[in-house]
């Protein structure tokens, strides 16, 4: 059976339903026959384990361990869901405090276990902000990390294939870029709809100024329906598209959508957050962001909620100043 790689990958919060998740999507996608399913609850470690080895997948050397030295030495890629879940009446940010000290500590794992990992993928909330403080604190290259953020891409292609009543391939680059949170900027000026421009169909009315509007607060608010729907967060698609993140960085299929990714330039410091990327063998890379007027002021916007987040953790002490950070992590 043919493997993107052999390296080993470990998911981080493998108990949890996103974790779960993304271990059978790995095995699924054929990514790697050593995979290491980690989480310190170990009964249903192990029950989640089980489920796998019952599928019956072929070629595959599956592992499980309570003990993060044993999950992470020697592994080249790490995904991971590992913080508190979001609730009902809950935002991401809500979950700042306790999942910025998982944070730390998975970066300090990673230091110390599998200082030579390949790539990382952040998934647990609220991701800009949890990604930013696994990267310090790892010591790892900005390139190796990405946090997830696609999800509102995703989200925002869903609602306009649901308004116009077309297949989401005939949607291209819709794009929300900045903070995975409610304060993302969401884009018009990237996206077409069968071969139009998104925005032309706008300002002709053919999708009314309104529609948009309600369409942009359904994407922003797409987790807080889910959280409505099911009684508990999303977990099948950020464990696709977290896992499809790592495909790529392992070789496989580029990566369709935004990703987040540490980002420190002339517009933007010393922050994670959501940009045009692209992940490759090589890491993650950027592109600037070219929007209208109006969506460059709401992209800043975003910046400033997210440095809002980033010196909040820093008051709490989870993180040093920011002019203390290359001591942490020389590579930034």
């Amino acid at each position: 059976m043919d493997f993107l790689t052999t390296d080993k990958l470990t998911i981080v919060g493998a108990a949890g339903m996103i974790g779960s998740n993304m271990a059978q999507t790995a095995l699924m996608m054929h990514l790697t026959p050593n995979i290491c399913l980690y989480d310190p609850y170990g009964p249903a470690l192990e029950g989640v384990a089980e489920e796998m080895f019952h599928c019956g997948f072929e070629g595959v050397n599956l592992t499980y361990t309570t003990d993060v030295k044993e999950a992470l030495t020697g592994a080249k890629y790490v995904v991971s869901s590992g913080g508190a879940a979001r609730k009902a009446g809950m935002t991401r940010e809500d979950l700042l405090k306790g999942n910025a000290l998982i944070a730390e500590e998975f970066g300090k794992n990673i230091k110390q276990y599998c200082p030579d990992v390949k790539h990382i993928v952040v998934v647990f909330n609220p991701a800009d902000i949890t990604g930013l403080i696994a990267l310090i604190y790892s010591g790892v290259k900005p390139s190796c990390l990405s946090t997830l953020a696609a999800l509102d891409s995703t989200r925002l292609q869903s609602e306009l294939s649901k308004y116009f009543k077309i297949p989401d391939t005939e949607i291209k680059n819709a794009r929300t870029y900045g903070g995975h949170g409610e304060q993302m900027a969401v884009f018009e000026s990237t996206t077409t709809i069968k071969g139009k421009p998104l925005k032309q169909l706008i300002d002709e009315g053919v999708l009314p100024e309104a529609n948009w509007e309600a369409i942009k607060t359904r994407v922003v608010q797409g987790g807080k329906n889910i959280i409505e729907l099911r009684g508990r967060s999303s977990f099948q698609s950020p464990a696709y598209l977290s896992i499809e993140m790592i495909a790529a960085a392992m070789g496989g299929k580029p990566f369709r959508w935004p990703a987040g990714t540490y980002v420190n330039n002339d517009k933007f410091q010393h922050i994670m957050m959501a940009m045009e990327t692209t992940i490759t063998k090589d890491g993650v890379s950027y592109k600037p962001i070219e929007g209208t007027p109006e969506e460059n002021k709401e992209l800043e916007k975003s910046y400033e909620h997210l440095c809002k987040l980033r010196d909040e953790v820093i008051e709490m002490g989870v993180l040093p100043p920011i002019a203390d950070w290359h001591k942490l992590n020389p590579n930034l």
